[in-house]
């Protein structure tokens, strides 16, 4: 029971390169690659959106019949690998579901209606691909609500199938999308409505998908210790803290890692000049060079505030921007200090951007995304700002910290266990933290972060230093999820 190598499938919604909308295409593909190289059997099924080129990919011989419902649909199954490596990715073509420009809606506001039927026939589809193989997994790892029915299809349909030593593992990535919709859908999953309560798909009436994972999963992981407690409260839990705790025994926070090759400021090809924790020097011209791309006034004595961000409620966006209330504007007018913001979504934000870019010369934004300006502005800030409601794990303040760029942060979720908080009577940690997530909190702890930069300029070195020398590696965390699958595997048999 849990021998090496394990034989894993991942299943999401979301692979980089391959599909993205956020942070769960890069930890599925990191995390895979990382159980690969430890010498695993890794293999990963997503779905193939109409933004995948088949052309670019390797049909598998004939159709796959997947019963579903009353149903049989016949899909195809294409492969090939995952970018440098030998880690197979597989993607199941389905126009009728699949065929759309987006991955669960048309664009962010708008989610398609019949995604419970989309993510029932990838869940039910991961199954036949196995058959299809001659290939049963000893773990099958899901991810979010979209490949939650996974491990209600292994406890009820398939319990006493292949797949009856298989146990599985629900990672949640954000507890905030759950994947409720009308319960008219459930009949199409093919489970007796005895299941609708018994593998807890009801809530209010209505079905909640995320649920019925976390009521049926042998083992629950989420993206970092600190939200693994969050999300058993009230404040956190988006009314599935009891559930929580009920299964806290088989719930714990595994810190994500990041892609450490590519966001390296030794070698990253998106910036001006490479620099290093020894050789710091190459910072100071991604300074200048950010300051020049946004139109900012170039001066090194000032410090930059930078930040890359999707601009909705849960990443703090009214506390910053918020007009006549935001910290920001706030800031603009009272310190001496300028901002390169990235940022796209919500459509009040984005045209308080605009004004404040307008108003401010030293406030400057982009509206949309581009990965060579994200980098810059993670090398060629100061300060990084990310004061989230609540933040599940986080990426951009680890890359932050690993290109010196001090991150301003809410004591919340991945963010706390991260962000070294400043003492300023040592000039110990990585960065600047707050505890009320409101405006006022925000703009103190900006000014806090200000006023070191100019009172204590040794303390901002060597906390830049340590930041540096952060490491957020992928292997640690992989090798945290092959004990987790240890346990599953031993849970699951002592259930049988």
């Amino acid at each position: 029971m849990g021998e090496f190598p394990l034989k894993i499938l991942m299943v999401s919604s979301e692979a980089i390169p391959f599909a993205k909308s956020g942070g769960l295409g890069d930890a599925v593909s990191a995390l895979a690659k990382a159980l690969f190289r430890l010498g695993h059997d890794v293999r990963i099924l997503i779905p193939r959106y109409y933004s995948i080129d088949k052309r670019q990919l390797e049909q598998l011989e004939g159709p796959m019949g997947v019963p579903i419902g009353n149903l049989e649909l016949w899909t195809s199954v294409y492969q090939t690998n995952l970018p440098e490596t030998d880690l197979p990715v597989y993607f199941l073509d389905y126009e009728a579901y699949f065929g759309r420009s987006g991955i669960y809606g048309a664009d962010s506001q708008h989610e398609y209606m019949d995604n419970p039927e989309r993510f029932a026939l990838l869940s039910k589809a991961a199954f036949q691909l196995c058959r299809k193989l001659s290939w049963v997994p000893d773990i099958m790892h899901v991810h979010d609500w979209p490949s939650s029915l996974v491990p209600v299809y292994l406890k009820t349909t398939e319990r006493n199938s292949e797949f009856k030593d298989t146990a599985s593992v629900l990672t949640i990535h954000n507890l905030g999308y759950q994947g409720i919709y009308s319960k008219e859908h459930f009949p199409f999953f093919g489970l007796d409505w005895t299941e609708f309560h018994g593998s807890g798909f009801e809530y209010h009436d209505a079905l909640n998908l995320l649920k019925a994972g976390i009521t049926s999963a042998d083992s629950l992981s989420t993206v970092s210790p600190t939200y693994a407690r969050e999300i058993q409260t009230p404040g956190f839990g988006f009314g599935l803290d009891g559930l929580l705790r009920h299964r806290s025994r088989e719930l714990v926070g595994i810190l994500n890692g990041i892609d450490t090759d590519t966001w390296n400021p030794e070698t990253d090809p998106f910036i001006p000049a490479h620099f290093s924790a020894e050789n710091p020097e190459g910072k100071a011209l991604c300074k200048e060079a950010l300051q020049k791309t946004f139109g900012l006034p170039v001066d090194p004595s000032v410090p930059v505030i930078g930040m890359v961000v999707r601009l909705t409620e849960q990443k703090g966006i009214a506390e910053m921007f918020g007009p006549g209330y935001g910290a920001v504007p706030e800031v603009c007018k009272t310190m001496h200090a300028q901002f390169a913001i990235v940022g796209s979504g919500d459509a009040w934000c984005e045209k308080e951007l605009k004004t404040l870019s307008h108003l401010y010369p030293h406030f400057k934004a982009r509206i949309g995304y581009d990965e060579k300006l994200a980098h810059l502005v993670e090398a060629g800030s100061d300060f990084y700002m990310m004061p989230s409601r609540y933040e599940p794990c986080g990426l951009n303040q680890m890359y932050s910290l690993r290109y010196g760029s001090l991150p301003i942060v809410h004591r919340t979720g991945g963010l706390a266990d991260t962000v070294e908080n400043y003492n300023q009577d040592t000039g110990d940690g990585t960065g600047f933290m707050f505890d009320d997530p409101t405006p006022r909190a925000l703009y103190n702890t900006i000014g806090w972060a200000v006023w070191a930069w100019y009172n204590r300029k040794e303390h901002i070195t060597l906390m830049r230093l340590k930041a540096m020398q952060s490491t957020f590696s992928w292997e640690k965390s992989a090798g945290e999820y092959v004990a987790l699958y240890s346990h599953a595997l031993a849970l699951h048999a002592s259930k049988r």
